[in-house]
């Protein structure tokens, strides 16, 4: 089976990696590439902007053309900036298209809560109750048949997968939750802004939007829906000054007299995760960097258990199981290929 394949936003970071993959994958051809900022130029030849593509992908990328896409595309992939996606996502379902959504415009259900963190009216209401989240490890099956797919965010998804076993399973106080996280700066995307720039960030290291990021209330629903009860975590973001990759540390209090079925927290992660092909365990006392993943899908976990106090490490490269392979995983299981095609 061969799928037809179109990305808008394809001249940015998670635009860039999406097209790298999509080449790689056997059952894709890529029909077209659009861009949608206004100050974007009209037509730009892809392998102008990459000139890694030269000869391997040389098409036009260009505003929209929605006659074209419903012609010669299966699926479209929106790799958007946060509130741009849902002014296109509409159309695009009105087409018959399945979307795959890099932005956070349809990952939090409460559109009220969006609109606070994300300073603007959510404008596709109906169909941010129909998204799925994208993770595929808490949801394959309902990925398996969805229309619109949220992909998650970076922070969340790293520090949903370190955590998941033990909010599942009830073994931590869910109330004494602290994420304390780094990323690389692509995950700010092609931003020109000093605090971006790489003389400001070279040699520094800094938090950022201290317990007020954008993420948390991301990873607050999904933890929620995991513990049957509502959380809210402590999440302090840090900036690296290098160029990919997350590394969260996560630190939890274990509930008093909780009983675990297993030897040890890292049997439980490994059983937890037994049928995941992009989880890796690290062995007690052994800890992820973010080496161990830098370009791979795969998300390493090690956790430490001291008693009544658990630390758990996660690492992720931010634009792949992040943002772009992340969401080539979503589209091998929507369309039921082998959920690692393309990926290893």
């Amino acid at each position: 089976m061969l799928i037809k394949v179109g990305i808008i936003g394809a001249t940015g970071h998670t635009g860039e990696v999406l097209i790298e993959l999509l080449l790689n994958h056997p059952n894709v051809r890529i029909t077209h590439l659009y861009n949608s900022g206004k100050s974007s130029p009209s037509r730009q030849v892809i392998s102008d902007v990459f000139p890694k593509f030269k000869n391997r992908l040389d098409l036009v990328c260009k505003k929209p053309d929605w006659a074209e896409i419903k012609k010669d595309c299966d699926l479209v992939f929106l790799a958007l900036p946060h509130t741009v996606s849902m002014k296109f996502a509409p159309k695009l379902l009105s087409l018959g298209k399945k979307v795959i959504d890099l932005s956070a415009d349809y990952r939090i259900k409460n559109a009220a809560i969006y609109e606070k963190f994300y300073k603007t009216v959510h404008q596709d209401k109906d169909n941010l109750k129909e998204a799925i989240y994208g993770l595929p490890e808490l949801n394959r099956e309902k990925i398996r048949t969805a229309s619109l797919i949220a992909n998650p965010g970076c922070y969340p998804t790293c520090a949903i997968l370190s955590l998941a076993p033990l909010l599942a399973l009830n073994l931590v106080d869910a109330d004494s939750i602290i994420i304390d996280a780094k990323s690389g700066v692509s995950g700010a995307g092609k931003k020109l802004e000093n605090d971006y720039l790489f003389s400001e960030i070279q040699g520094d290291f800094r938090a950022y939007k201290v317990n007020l990021h954008q993420h948390a209330p991301e990873i607050n629903q999904l933890l929620s829906k995991l513990s049957g009860k509502k959380v809210q975590v402590i999440f302090v973001p840090h900036l690296l000054p290098i160029e990919r990759g997350i590394l969260a540390t996560v630190y939890l209090k274990k509930i008093p007299n909780a009983k675990l079925k297993v030897k040890s927290l890292v049997e439980l992660y490994k059983k937890f995760y037994k049928n995941e092909p992009f989880i890796r365990i690290k062995p007690e006392g052994v800890f992820p960097r973010i080496k161990d993943v830098a370009k791979t899908n795969f998300c390493d976990i090690g956790i430490k258990d001291f008693g009544q106090n658990i630390i758990v490490i996660g690492v992720i490269d931010n634009l792949l199981k992040g943002a772009s392979s992340q969401a080539v995983q979503n589209m091998n299981i929507m369309y039921k290929f082998s959920e690692t095609t393309g990926l290893l």
